[in-house]
């Protein structure tokens, strides 16, 4: 999936598809709140490309997606670091 544009912002659709991976082995509740200060449900819709009303076409702008992209590094720093003191 690429990118769509909407309303001349550009909206990244396809963050599910990137992070499958790991999906199912991080909390993206305590992403949600403790890095964009959400709730797990705003971040489930990003991830499914919803908008907020529930119709289709919403997903992360480019600072939302810059921002989980911070919050996956931190995240892999931890457990580095947690892994490294084993």
């Amino acid at each position: 999936m690429n990118p769509t544009v909407q309303k001349n912002n550009i909206v990244i659709s396809d963050a599910k598809a990137k992070l499958s991976d790991i999906l199912m082995a991080l909390s993206w509740r305590d992403i949600a709140r403790n890095y964009f200060g959400k709730s797990s449900s705003w971040l489930y819709h990003k991830l499914d490309g919803i908008k907020s009303d529930g119709s289709p076409g919403g997903g992360f702008t480019p600072e939302e997606a810059e921002k989980l992209k911070a919050a996956l590094m931190d995240l892999a720093a931890r457990i580095n670091k947690a892994a490294s003191s084993l």
